[in-house]
């Protein structure tokens, strides 16, 4: 394989095709089904779908034997689905997702979700980090080796269009397909993210998710704060009390012990390392405020918090009038967004139904208190790599960033990868992404940092050829 020629290729392509696709699906605003619920009618799912599948599509007589379809099951998000026909038995599935989180204040001036705009390195824009790049570096890795006559498995791309609404669409498609999706040893998913740009990183675990709307309810309608004060409870103030029986108010710290996880031995180490790799970098790539500072200045802690332990979000608000027409009412209900990051080895059902328990048992006062599950995906903790794979890792990372591969586990969700880690669990993982320092995905300001996209396409590529290599040794 000729390593070079790998670099011009994946890198001409991007520049000539990549960079413009990704400019028109910035544009489109494919809002995941949670965060628009009329999306079949408005259509923008399917623009995005439209999109992607019209460039493939140019690509796969390149591809001989390659396939595309646009699967639709009755009442779901579509999923793009192409086979790429390999040189053995073996298959290797590539994932990603197309839909998007919402909006969210607070661009830059001149920036925007649905403006793409370039800066230097860096693509501007929601959703082409997180992660509209996928099918692209996907098809750009197997395009590079098809240019060079260099073999690999079958391949099998599947792009969904729910991930960021937690997926729920995607077990069916995968038992729909579950026959010509075939038994795969190696999965790829470019849907996570980076420490910095200066090396690839793997991703060794990834936390699961629980969450919903928690409401509180004290009168039919609002009154005279005046009149109601010291008679009438807060809601607000109630609903503090309820959430304090999950986070202490002081420290951040969840309290029950039933949403903890023994953190393996591996991931504390893996943790250091990371930390002394990155530094600072591990709190800095936050916009904080002037004077702000993190919740410990331990730095593996910092690591094994987003990674490994539990953390709540208020990601929403409901109920409070905006600040310049807020008059003295006391008002009849308070309604937040809660997301609960629970640990990758946790399972997300039963955590969820745990804080409901939590939440709606024995309310303050008798007051109405609803808590309304949306989310309830479990994590994913990666097997131990394969000799082979920890060595084409450690080469392409070097060969492609100059630098050693790095290990590190991520605080987000990505559902898919627990599926497929129960479904198949023999099957090794390629984790990784270009979600790094400020690139901010689902916050404004989102970026993709074009030469780390097209370094992780190039690993993509080296690692499925390496991935048919080892294969042909051991059937030998």
């Amino acid at each position: 394989m000729d390593t070079a020629r790998i670099t011009r290729y994946i890198s001409d392509l991007w520049d000539a095709e990549i960079v413009p696709q990704l400019m028109d699906y910035i544009r489109i605003p494919n809002k995941s089904p949670m965060f628009d619920k009329d999306w079949a009618a408005h259509g923008h799912m399917d623009a995005a779908v439209k999109l992607m599948e019209t460039w493939a599509r140019t690509k796969l007589p390149s591809l001989p034997g390659a396939r595309l379809e646009v699967v639709r099951l009755e009442g779901r998000t579509p999923l793009i689905y192409i086979e790429v026909p390999g040189q053995n038995d073996d298959t290797v599935v590539l994932y990603g997702h197309l839909d998007k989180q919402p909006e969210m204040t607070g661009w830059s001036e001149g920036l925007g979700p649905w403006t793409p705009v370039i800066k230097g390195d860096k693509l501007y824009g929601r959703g082409g980090a997180d992660d509209g790049y996928a099918i692209f570096g996907s098809l750009a890795a197997l395009l590079a080796l098809q240019e060079q006559g260099i073999p690999h498995a079958r391949c099998v791309i599947m792009i969904e269009a729910c991930e960021e609404s937690g997926s729920y669409d995607l077990p069916y498609y995968v038992d729909h397909l579950a026959s010509r999706i075939g038994n795969p040893s190696l999965v790829v998913c470019l849907d996570s993210g980076c420490g910095n740009y200066d090396q690839l990183w793997l991703t060794t675990s990834l936390r699961g998710m629980t969450g919903g709307e928690l409401t509180v309810q004290v009168l039919e309608e609002g009154v005279h704060s005046g009149d109601a004060s010291g008679v009438v409870p807060s809601s607000f103030r109630i609903l503090r009390d309820l959430l304090s029986r999950l986070e202490d108010p002081e420290t951040g710290r969840i309290k029950p012990k039933e949403l903890y996880a023994e953190i393996p031995q591996q991931r504390i180490d893996q943790a250091k390392i990371s930390a002394g790799v990155l530094g600072n970098a591990v709190y800095t790539k936050f916009p904080f405020v002037e004077g702000m500072h993190p919740v410990t200045e331990d730095l593996t802690e910092l690591v094994l918090n987003r990674t490994w332990r539990p953390q709540l979000a208020v990601t929403g608000v409901d109920g409070m009038p905006p600040l310049e027409s807020a008059g003295n009412v006391l008002r009849p209900k308070t309604a937040v967004k809660l997301s609960l990051r629970v640990p990758p080895t946790l399972d997300g059902a039963k955590a969820g139904e745990f804080v409901k328990q939590l939440l709606e048992n024995d309310p303050p006062y008798g007051a109405k208190v609803q808590f309304k599950l949306e989310k309830d995906g479990s994590g994913w903790n990666a097997p131990q790599l394969s000799p082979w794979l920890e060595k084409a890792v450690a080469d392409a990372s070097r060969q492609y960033f100059g630098a050693p591969a790095a290990y590190m586990g991520e605080g987000g969700s990505i559902p898919f990868m627990g599926m497929l880690g129960s479904k198949f669990p023999q099957a090794q993982f390629l984790i990784t992404g270009v979600l790094g320092p400020q690139s901010n995905a689902h916050g404004p300001n989102e970026f993709i940092h074009i030469p780390t996209g097209k370094r992780v396409s190039m690993v993509v590529a080296d690692v499925v050829a390496r991935h048919f290599q080892q294969a042909a040794t051991r059937s030998s």
